[in-house]
């Protein structure tokens, strides 16, 4: 969302959006997690006392489902509780032969997820497009198979058709395996250079997306983690908007959308 801004100008502005947590992802999304290595941990620290601040999720694509570990003393030491990342396996599978490779996943991450147990923290897996779990059906098999604890679901609307009912009642079906929850509805902007406006639609409230019938879901299935206002600029790393000042006015918009359709349940 703030791409490359320096951490010291992001952290002020996490309490102005009514949370007290912030989302840490290395490049090319952003470089925070760059800034955070070289600063060093103790500076982070009194970076987020100072402002008050706590590390709610770290992301990490680029390590992989199975390149984690190194993160998860960083995640204990700031308790931190999530760490998103994708799937592995044939991306190409459908039907039985995607359950096999979902089964075959879950199966390959349980030593990992073992780790993440011992460090007090959940391995969030997003249902990215062109993986294992781009499809309802993998997500089914994910929540179903997903045996462990501590290994769960990053739910992405954005990478799901757009029917909101329909993903309404799949995160109905999913119960304790959704352990974070991206505020992020599909658009174009995300992929190639639009004009702002338009890439600003993947915002909730900005594009055609309810969010009612999905924040109905995560209700049935008392869901209490993270629900992040998310969008991709392209190209990657840049802030959404010109200023850190518009890019929390922007969040808060989305936010305070979001709050309208849980008065609506």
């Amino acid at each position: 969302m703030y791409g490359t801004t320096p951490l010291r100008e992001i952290l002020p502005e996490i309490r102005k959006t009514g949370s007290s947590f912030i989302d840490i992802w290395p490049r090319p999304h952003a470089n925070h997690r760059e800034q955070v290595a070289m600063m060093g941990l103790p500076a982070f620290e009194e970076l987020l006392s100072e402002h008050q601040v706590k590390l709610g999720v770290l992301t990490q694509y680029k390590l992989g489902p199975f390149g984690l570990i190194s993160e998860f003393p960083v995640a204990k030491r700031f308790g931190c509780q999530i760490i998103v990342c994708g799937a592995a396996g044939d991306r190409a599978a459908t039907g039985t032969d995607l359950r096999s490779e979902v089964r075959n996943f879950t199966e390959r991450m349980k030593p990992h997820a073992d780790a993440a147990a011992e460090h007090g923290v959940t391995i969030a897996v997003e249902n990215h497009s062109g993986q294992i779990l781009a499809t309802p059906d993998g997500i089914k098999w994910f929540a179903e198979l997903a045996s462990h604890p501590n290994l769960a679901l990053a739910f992405a609307p954005h990478h799901l058709p757009q029917d909101a009912e329909m993903q309404g009642r799949l995160l109905a079906r999913l119960g304790s395996k959704v352990a974070f929850f991206y505020g992020q509805q599909h658009g174009t902007g995300s992929s190639r250079k639009q004009p702002r406006e338009q890439e600003l639609l993947q915002m909730p409230g900005r594009g055609p997306l309810d969010f009612t019938p999905l924040l109905r879901g995560l209700k049935s299935i008392n869901f209490t983690g993270f629900i992040e206002p998310f969008m991709h600029p392209f190209p990657r790393g840049l802030p959404i908007h010109n200023s850190t000042a518009e890019v929390t006015a922007e969040i808060n918009r989305s936010r305070s959308y979001l709050e309208r359709c849980l008065q609506n349940l």
